[in-house]
């Protein structure tokens, strides 16, 4: 992000600048929209919850010191849009359909990209295959980048908690690996 989004959101607060506000939204609004259509599967409700996030964000006027705390609020509050809609609908974390998989398989369409393309594909299935806990640590700490102070702050979960379900969520994701034929 080419501007820091704790200057764009203080801007927005202190003197209304929209223009700043919708920068925030530009810088965040995809990853996400990414993040909630791993829950929902739904482009519509994804793009609801990320609108829902922003507009919890404004109306609460919260005041961040650093940008990981802001981040990791909008990845809260969407967490949390989706998981009521999900208790009203009965949907599950899908890492498998979601957007992210249209950017996993750009590669060119060379022998080695295609190769490329079908580890990454048995590697999203695989991730597909492990229980929902797993699947939205995964995405959180690599495909999404949080560190664990942000995984722990979206999830609820302790520093410790954390570590040991990243730990078992590789665990588990390296002998679905193995079974597909992955070399350790």
């Amino acid at each position: 992000m080419s501007e820091n989004a704790i200057s764009l959101y203080n801007a927005f607060l202190e003197s209304g600048d929209e223009q700043a506000l919708e920068a925030l939204v530009r810088a965040y609004s995809d990853p996400l929209v990414r993040y909630a259509h791993s829950y929902v599967r739904d482009d519509a409700a994804a793009e609801e919850a990320m609108e829902d996030a922003f507009a919890a964000l404004i109306l609460n006027r919260k005041c961040f010191r650093e940008e990981g705390q802001l981040r990791t609020y909008l990845y809260k509050s969407v967490r949390s849009k989706c998981i009521d809609r999900l208790r009203r609908q009965k949907f599950v974390f899908s890492l498998s359909d979601s957007a992210l998989s249209e950017d996993l398989f750009s590669d060119e369409d060379t022998e080695e990209g295609e190769t490329a393309r079908e580890r990454r594909r048995i590697v999203l299935e695989c991730i597909a295959r492990l229980p929902e806990q797993y699947r939205e640590i995964l995405y959180l700490f690599y495909f999404e980048g949080l560190d664990f102070d942000g995984v722990c702050r979206v999830t609820g979960k302790s520093r410790k908690q954390a570590y040991n379900l990243l730990s078992r969520a590789r665990d588990a994701l390296k002998e679905l690996l193995l079974k597909e034929g992955f070399e350790g």
